[in-house]
């Protein structure tokens, strides 16, 4: 009896290591699957970044994710996706991906929230549709949900500017945003760092000059769209304030080819001068009502720390440094006018 007994555990003994190894492949081929979905690179090299809009469902992400090739395994991101309960906790923005990284750190990543900051440097711009591009360029808001609040007159006074001066308002400088950034967000932003940069010695200054923040800002503008060279701002800046002061026509031509609005002028003509425009600084006396440009710091430093002399002339050298020759009389301008012209003749530079 023992014997057979004992012979039937040996008979059975081979079958249950047969089941154990069994099992045992069944549980390192789904320990692998496990593996391969939390820990397995997965982020393909077709993106760089993964834009979520505002809004987004967790299925609008899939379909996302799906269309720009975001992954090699939607099947699997989605299953680690619904294991971390991510679903119900989509966040909106801009995420850096790297290839090779696994739906774990990816979806750490989104479900924190963990933005790639962006970067706005701004500067040199003219118009606010040109700003309203940039930003849009940038930031999640199209460009025509900025140009509305650029052009909208009740917040532009509640912040104590107009439609046509609220370009002063935009210091350019390097600012940190995440791309989903509301319109009313980046205004607000913008016009704290404003109140920032306008300071209790900056304040002071302005009051020395006799012009208000916004005045000094536009007539910045204006020195800024004269000179090239930033050593030379405080001259063009006292040459200005100096007209500014006497009651004579600014006669900037930077406002009057800001007045035509054709920013391939090369020459001033006559004609030009004659352009029907309050920014027209040949027509109308005083500073135009906003700035033909973003001012800036520089600019802005330079009318606040102007250079005391007593030019009220200046015309561009004829060597084309960049430079200005400046002139206390218009004896000594026509010179400097015709030396000038006649540079431009020569290298048939006619408009």
């Amino acid at each position: 009896m023992q014997t057979e007994k004992k012979n039937s555990r040996k008979k059975s003994l081979p079958f249950i290591l047969i089941i154990l190894f069994i099992i045992g492949l069944l549980a390192g081929y789904f320990g692998y699957i496990l593996y391969q979905r939390l820990m397995g690179p997965n982020v393909t090299s077709e993106q760089e970044y993964l834009y979520i809009p505002t809004g987004s469902g967790f299925e609008d992400l899939m379909q996302n994710i799906a269309e720009n090739k975001i992954v090699k395994d939607t099947a699997g991101f989605r299953w680690v996706a619904e294991q971390k309960e991510y679903p119900s906790h989509v966040k909106p923005g801009k995420y850096k991906l790297e290839e090779g990284m696994n739906n774990r750190t990816l979806l750490n990543m989104l479900g924190a929230g963990l933005q790639e900051p962006v970067n706005l440097q701004f500067q040199n711009i003219r118009l606010k549709e040109n700003f309203a591009a940039y930003l849009a360029k940038h930031l999640e808001p199209d460009s025509a949900a900025f140009s509305t609040i650029l052009n909208d007159d009740s917040l532009a006074v509640k912040h104590g500017f107009t439609t046509e001066n609220i370009f002063t308002m935009f210091i350019p400088n390097t600012y940190e945003f995440y791309w989903n950034t509301s319109v009313d967000d980046f205004f607000e932003r913008m016009a704290a760092e404003y109140e920032t940069f306008w300071n209790d010695e900056r304040l002071a200054r302005a009051d020395s000059v006799g012009l208000s923040q916004i005045e000094v800002s536009i007539l910045a503008s204006i020195v800024k769209g004269e000179a090239l060279h930033t050593d030379e701002m405080p001259e063009i800046a006292g040459l200005y304030i100096n007209r500014l002061r006497r009651g004579m026509l600014l006669q900037a031509d930077p406002t009057v080819i800001f007045a035509t609005q054709d920013f391939s002028i090369r020459r001033v003509l006559n004609r030009h001068l004659r352009t029907p425009s309050p920014y027209n600084t040949y027509i109308h006396k005083g500073l135009p009502p906003g700035p033909i440009m973003m001012p800036s710091i520089a600019s802005i430093d330079a009318v606040l720390n102007f250079n005391e002399h007593d030019y009220i002339y200046m015309c561009a050298k004829d060597d084309f440094s960049g430079y200005h020759n400046f002139a206390t009389n218009v004896r000594d301008h026509l010179v400097n006018a015709r030396k000038f012209q006649r540079a431009l003749d020569e290298r048939n530079i006619m408009q």
